[in-house]
């Protein structure tokens, strides 16, 4: 894996601000400040989202020894909030002029929103564009109407929002559920388990949890979720899971590991190293295992994948020749296409050569499947009757992590916290590819799940609901740090949100999550077993 990552920085407040003095047209201009105070100093325990004074209400219940779990409702609905519709987000003041004097002869009035980056991130840009609006709605219903008027006037690229989804001040709501885990009490095991217990395949976190018994489950790592971008259900990024590895890491991006020593659980920038060696002494990098080939979901892989070798999230990179390793926790069959297969037995000795890939994958041994130049690799260096070793090594900027039966690692990003200091490593992380998708990503407020690790060992799973102005308007990333610090958290990551966050409690969903369809199957949750 290659490392040219940039350096950390502290955070501090997002400050979404519209400042476009320079118009010479008239125009309503959305104004718009970080809170101005601060709640580092606020003596007081509640929550440092929204303004201070807000209503916070928290509830707690032990659920078994050494496991709490606490609700909190925050705030309420913002009377400054309102629905609107976006036209476009734009990276030079002259674009958002010329677009918003557009907006105007076609008989509309344009707002420009300044979208200003913290200046303690690890992205250099201040102002990262500038966001057009149209309408000031209290039902979405109307903002709906206009965005087909605009449609019609030949707008295109339009989206309807809520402003409480991006505004620096805000009263909420928020719904939160926080569990607590300490281990020096808990005499469960925490561990994390893979939808219906394979890769290819995807469950909810609820199901998961009643299959397993659990006391409690939320969601983990980021995944694929259609098959345009892999295996649906394959973890884009690293997973360890009782020792073994499942999925490899994406370049040096933050994960969680757990392990059954009471003061082992950590957060790390980790990266796999992966080769298969011949009998014939042969050696060949290994470029993933259990994924499609040529589908790097989140990219941050190896071999000159194309758009990139560094993180990329939500996009897909491609290579079109790969060896890719597959055991029977990936399925019962590898994915079809051209190349090349070899089965291995358990001991690495090849005992079948197949000239297409889609077979099936032995419960004992695994198979290896190469496109492109990697099967001419195998044609020559993995004959029927010979040997091939496979060589995974899992590495943090310490050195080499070994792994127990008991270390289970949960892919997330980025960073939040690292030693009591803010750590939002966004552009090393992949998070910040395009300004557009970390506004939209890192900056507008979604569901989050969260996961920390307190001063004395204990760990916390946070879970926030979003995208319901009645009920939970989420938080960014900014916020996701600062709520975790506000909890006691050192130490903090971000896990897969969105749609995907999720936390069940004796087998029962507890979170609202965000799809219209419900609760979103997923890839992998970590789990508390009683």
């Amino acid at each position: 894996m290659k490392t040219n990552l940039a350096k950390k920085l502290l955070i501090v407040p997002l400050t979404l601000a519209a400042v476009f003095s320079s118009l010479s047209n008239p125009l309503d201009i959305e104004e718009s400040t970080a809170n101005a105070k601060s709640y580092e100093s606020n003596k007081t325990s509640e929550l440092p989202l929204g303004e201070p004074g807000l209503k916070e209400k928290r509830s707690t219940q032990h659920l078994a020894p050494g496991v709490t779990h606490t609700a909190i409702i925050r705030g309420e609905r913002s009377s400054e909030n309102h629905f609107t519709v976006d036209i476009a987000f734009l990276s030079k003041p002259s674009e958002a002029k010329d677009l918003a004097n557009r907006l105007e002869t076609k008989g509309f009035k344009p707002m420009i929103k300044t979208i200003k980056n913290s200046p303690h991130t690890d992205i250099e840009k201040d102002i990262l564009g500038y966001l057009i609006r149209v309408g000031s709605f209290e039902e979405q219903s109307e903002a709906d109407n206009l965005k087909k008027q605009l449609g019609a006037a030949g707008f295109s690229g339009l989206r309807v929002t809520y402003t409480g989804y991006d505004d620096a001040i805000t009263k909420g709501p928020w719904s939160i559920h926080v569990l607590e885990i300490d281990r020096n009490q808990f005499k469960g095991t925490l561990s994390t388990t893979l939808a219906m217990d394979k890769i290819n395949g995807k469950e909810t976190v609820s199901n998961i949890a009643e299959r397993t018994n659990s006391l409690a489950a939320i969601n983990g790592g980021y995944f694929v979720v259609g098959s345009k971008d892999g295996t649906p259900g394959d973890l884009a990024g690293i997973s360890v899971l009782n020792g073994r590895l499942v999925s490899e890491a994406i370049n040096n991006r933050s994960s969680l590991i757990l392990s059954g020593s009471k003061d082992k659980a950590q957060i790390k920038s980790l990266s796999t190293s992966l080769s298969v060696t011949s009998s014939d002494g042969a050696i060949r990098e290994l470029d993933g295992v259990n994924r499609t080939n040529g589908l790097i979901r989140n990219c941050g892989g190896v071999g000159g994948d194309l758009y990139s070798e560094q993180p990329m999230h939500d996009v897909t990179c491609t290579d079109h020749s790969e060896l890719i390793q597959y055991k029977s926790i990936y399925g019962s069959e590898t994915p079809k296409g051209k190349g090349l297969e070899v089965v291995l037995s358990e001991a690495g000795e090849v005992v079948e050569v197949r000239d297409q890939r889609g077979g099936k994958i032995p419960a004992t041994g695994s198979v290896i499947a190469g496109t492109g130049e990697a099967t001419e690799w195998l044609k020559e260096h993995a004959q029927k009757g010979m040997k091939l070793y496979v060589q995974t090594r899992l590495l943090s900027d310490k050195g080499r992590i070994s792994l127990t039966e008991q270390t289970n690692v949960i892919n997330g990003g980025p960073r939040l916290l690292e030693n009591n200091k803010y750590a939002i490593n966004a552009a090393a992380e992949g998070f910040y590819h395009d300004e557009e998708f970390f506004y939209r990503f890192g900056i507008y407020r979604h569901p989050r799940t969260l996961a920390g690790i307190k001063p004395n060992g204990n760990l916390l799973f946070i879970t926030v609901d979003g995208r319901n102005p009645e009920k939970s308007i989420g938080i960014n990333f900014e916020e996701s740090a600062k709520l975790m610090k506000a909890l006691g958290a050192k130490d903090a990551i971000n896990l897969d949100g969105g749609g995907s966050t999720a936390m069940a409690i004796d087998e029962h969903l507890i979170s609202d999550p965000s799809d219209s369809s419900g609760e979103r199957p997923i890839a992998d949750a970590i789990t508390i077993l009683p």
